[in-house]
């Protein structure tokens, strides 16, 4: 169960921001003992990987707080995330880590399940966030975005570590965020409804 819920709270930060919950884990296996990828994964904690990923992160986070610029950061990432969130389920999920120490014991079967279910994790979180930003950029004449990009960027690293050190705080933290975009949503739909909303008076 804590292999699954590992997996859960990885591909879900993966979906806010790709490379971090990657570079934790990759820095997590090669700097502490805590951590032990399977040997499919190993490619995460070599050194080059490591500083592909820093450089991406640098351009990701400067770029998604642009107003227009994280729109069509969020066009690119429609890939990119989803692909990390299968990454990052594969490989959390099959890891030695504090808090799971039976890897993969859930998925041995079958190995493609937890890249899939990364995926589709990653993919809906990523569309929940898509579908916010552009509402919030526009109501707030761009000073969202770099708001929205800075809580999210949090999100992620703390998501990142309660995936790999404490996993039973995932639930709380995803219910957290699933509460806040819903609310975020219904502010959306009410902006709009008002700014559509007008009167009409009839004609004789």
């Amino acid at each position: 169960m804590l292999e699954i819920l590992t997996g859960t709270g990885l591909a879900f930060a993966a979906g806010l921001n790709a490379y971090i919950p990657m570079l934790l884990l990759g820095l997590g296996a090669r700097l502490v003992d805590f951590i032990e990828l399977p040997a499919g994964w190993a490619w995460l904690e070599n050194e080059w990987v490591l500083g592909i990923l820093a450089v991406l992160l640098v351009i990701e986070f400067f770029a998604d707080k642009i107003p227009a610029v994280d729109s069509v950061n969020d066009v690119i990432q429609t890939v990119v995330r989803p692909t990390s969130g299968g990454i990052v389920f594969g490989s959390g999920s099959a890891s030695e880590t504090a808090a799971v120490t039976d890897p993969a014991a859930f998925f041995s079967s079958n190995q493609w399940v937890p890249i899939v279910t990364g995926v589709v994790i990653a993919l809906l979180v990523h569309g929940a966030k898509t579908a916010v930003r552009p509402a919030a950029n526009a109501a707030t004449l761009g000073l969202a975005a770099p708001l929205l990009s800075v809580a999210e960027d949090v999100s992620s690293v703390f998501l990142s570590v309660f995936a790999i050190l404490v996993p039973v705080l995932v639930v709380v933290a995803i219910a957290g965020l699933v509460v806040l975009f819903v609310v975020l949503r219904r502010r959306r739909m009410a902006a709009t409804r008002k700014g559509d909303g007008h009167s009409v008076i009839p004609s004789d």
